[in-house]
């Protein structure tokens, strides 16, 4: 059977790398006693699957995570797993959810085509406000936000496999708002190529840096309306509930 795990990273553990995650996923998984299926061959590898890479230093309330375990789906208490997992994962490390999903299903990097982030920003250049923030006003983030949606192309650089390359992000800009003093919220895609936070302050002003950004929804694009992989409310089945785009 295929599980899938909604998951936090919040505080001081958003500074683990990915790799340290999957590693602490997999300590956990023991320690609850489930059953992780494993891969054949010389060097077996347990079949767990991660969603899209989080920014080491980024937070989320929506990571996901797929594991095949080897339980009979009818001797396993899914509902149970949350409950039985955060206590064996370190503080800022909660699973919310938890479903099974068809062991055909698409894995998550195939699957997700967008994500929404909130940014807090800051300048390099800037001046600081009366009560030590830099204000939105100081930014002049709705200025520079509304420049950058009307702009048919945003060319910026980046590396890829080594090399330098310039790539028009513009397509990768769903939506962006200030939300309140020096905060962002944007959607961002992830496909055909995704664009990181970083990038899209880059693509704002190269003198604006990101002090905090949390990942808030991963999104399913299908007929004609948005969907989470999986719900905060979900029961048995995942993709229970969307909005529409």
């Amino acid at each position: 059977m295929r599980v899938r795990f909604r998951f936090t990273k919040l505080g001081k553990v958003r500074w683990t790398s990915h790799r340290d995650v999957a590693r602490m996923w997999e300590r956990a998984l023991r320690r609850a006693q489930l059953s992780v299926t494993y891969t054949g061959g010389f060097s077996p590898r347990p079949k767990v699957s991660f969603g899209l890479a989080l920014p080491t230093g980024a937070e989320s309330v929506c990571e996901y995570l797929d594991v095949e375990l080897e339980h009979d789906p009818t001797d396993l208490d899914v509902v149970s797993l949350p409950a039985r997992l955060s206590p064996a994962l370190p503080a800022g490390i909660d699973v919310s959810a938890a479903v099974v999903i068809d062991d055909r299903a698409e894995s998550l990097q195939q699957t997700v085509t967008s994500c929404r982030w909130e940014i807090g920003v800051t300048s390099t250049n800037g001046t600081m406000s009366s009560n030590g923030t830099m204000s939105s006003e100081s930014l002049a983030l709705p200025a520079r936000v509304a420049g950058m949606l009307a702009a048919e192309s945003i060319v910026i650089t980046r590396e890829r496999k080594g090399q330098t390359v310039s790539d028009d992000v513009r397509p990768a800009i769903l939506s962006c708002s200030v939300l309140a003093e020096s905060l962002l919220e944007c959607e961002l895609a992830t496909q055909p190529r995704g664009l990181r936070p970083s990038e899209l302050l880059r693509a704002l002003d190269p003198g604006l840096e990101e002090c905090s950004v949390r990942r808030t929804h991963q999104w399913i694009a299908r007929d004609g309306a948005q969907w989470e992989p999986i719900p905060l409310d979900a029961t048995s089945a995942p993709h229970a509930g969307a909005r529409a785009s």
